[in-house]
């Protein structure tokens, strides 16, 4: 599912601006009442930082380009802190995804930033960790781990 409509701004390495239109079309507004209220109309906040988060792995892996998950790099989301949420966001609001990179340490990225509404701030975002992993590893991995057995599996 991608989040993202637009990037308006790359500077690789440093910083990207990435766009979001909101509308009523989406799959999460499909079961809304008719009479719903400004609540129910409220864009999903966990969907507002995944965009936002999808907007910072496309500044991460622009320069690293890589059609093939399988066998080549996993973008894998770490941790994130300090968010804070202004106001809601509403079906035909643009957001406007700000992404800065605060530190890159070989496979591991952090990012800062907001996210605005016609020039009005509705999400800040204090810190994103993401790694890039090898996809060999994690499918080793899993393939290793009791837990990815079927019940009555060795």
């Amino acid at each position: 599912m991608l989040l993202v409509d637009r990037v308006t701004e790359l500077v690789p390495e440093e910083r990207l601006t990435a766009l979001k239109a909101v509308t009523c079309n989406e799959p999460w507004y499909e079961g809304l009442a008719e009479d719903a209220d400004d609540e129910g109309h409220g864009y999903p906040q966990t969907l507002l930082v995944e965009s936002w988060c999808q907007a910072a792995g496309v500044l991460a892996a622009w320069d690293k380009p890589n059609p093939d998950v399988l066998s080549g790099q996993v973008m894998l989301f770490g941790s994130i802190s300090d968010v804070v949420l202004h106001r809601p966001v509403y079906p035909g609001d643009v957001l406007e995804h700000r992404v800065r990179l605060v530190r890159a340490l070989s496979d591991t990225v952090i990012f800062e930033g907001e996210a605005l509404v016609g020039g009005e701030t509705v999400m800040e975002v204090g810190r994103v960790v993401m790694a890039m992993r090898p996809a060999a590893e994690l499918t080793a991995a899993r393939e290793q781990s009791p837990a990815a057995q079927p019940a009555g599996v060795q």
